[in-house]
């Protein structure tokens, strides 16, 4: 990995926003829902956003709108990321990078409107402007269609059965656009915006630590090495995590911390990546880190 650069973070907080704000054309930053595709070529596949474990589809987890100041095919650029949330898997992870130049065949040369648009209908959009159909329940290309009615897409055979049992058995058949009527499959994420605002660096003062138990009772005839090691592992382990609270302190709500080339802040000094586990680009180019995720709940919003 390259070596990171010193700096404050751009922190992202969930917060609820109108459907209209969440759609392609407003290049949202977003967590949960269905993701919102920035452009329509070379999206992955069922193939891609499988687990790489148990085999079932992934599930969107968020996007962040990235783009890159100086590199013209950049100019919009999100990063999406991707999840198994399959019991008792729940490990696979992927993320995918989608972008374009200002200058294309899906969006205007001017920034979006801040005003909603004329028509803010609710009813879900499983169709690409190209012709591409999404997969009713999790909103990712679905190149396989009902073979009765012919109108419903998928991913995969295990979302067709999710969305048969949640109602399509009955709707299948009947006159009108299937696609307006897509159910609740309980799959996806709950659906808010990120937004962004930039961290203050200002260091919370550490607490000092309680004193620690009175350890009753015989430990044995421990050699002193031993003691010695487990308890320099300990305090290491106590420093990486002191540092990770007193900075998630400042703001204990945010959900997503954004700095390319900055460095991630670690939870544990367990598994932490080291150079030579990090592989790099496909273009020879060193790997750099760009943002991290951070757990969050429904009563952060």
């Amino acid at each position: 990995m390259a070596v990171a650069r010193a700096g404050a973070a751009d922190l992202g907080f969930a917060e609820v926003a109108p459907a209209w704000r969440l759609r392609s054309q407003q290049f949202p930053s977003k967590v949960g829902g269905r993701p919102a595709w920035l452009g329509e070529a070379g999206l992955p596949g069922p193939a891609e956003l499988g687990c790489s474990l148990c085999g079932r589809p992934l599930a969107f987890v968020l996007q962040l709108y990235a783009p890159l100041p100086g590199r013209a095919d950049a100019f919009h650029r999100g990063l999406f990321l991707f999840c198994c949330r399959a019991p008792p898997c729940c490990a696979g992870l992927r993320v995918f990078r989608n972008q374009l130049p200002r200058k294309n065949d899906f969006y205007s040369h001017e920034p979006p409107s801040e005003d909603p648009p004329p028509e803010t209908g609710a009813s879900v959009r499983l169709q690409l402007q190209s012709g591409a159909q999404l997969c009713r329940v999790c909103g990712c290309l679905g190149p396989k269609t009902c073979a009765r009615c012919r109108q419903a897409h998928y991913c995969s055979k295990d979302h067709q059965a999710v969305d048969w049992r949640c109602g399509h058995k009955q709707a299948c058949r009947q006159a009108g656009n299937v696609d307006s009527t897509v159910p609740d499959h309980n799959f996806l994420f709950p659906e808010f915006e990120i937004v962004i605002e930039t961290e203050d660096e200002t260091t919370p003062e550490v607490s000092e630590k309680e004193d620690e138990p009175e350890i009753i009772g015989s430990m044995g005839e421990a050699p002193a090495e031993e003691l010695e090691s487990m308890a320099k592992h300990e305090s290491r382990e106590d420093k990486i995590f002191q540092e990770f609270k007193n900075k998630i302190a400042l703001e204990p709500e945010q959900i997503l911390r954004y700095g390319r080339g900055l460095a991630p802040i670690w939870i544990s000094g367990e598994n932490v990546p080291q150079e030579e586990d990090i592989p790099d680009c496909p273009c020879g180019a060193k790997r750099i880190f760009e943002f991290q995720k951070l757990p969050y709940h429904e009563n952060h919003v």
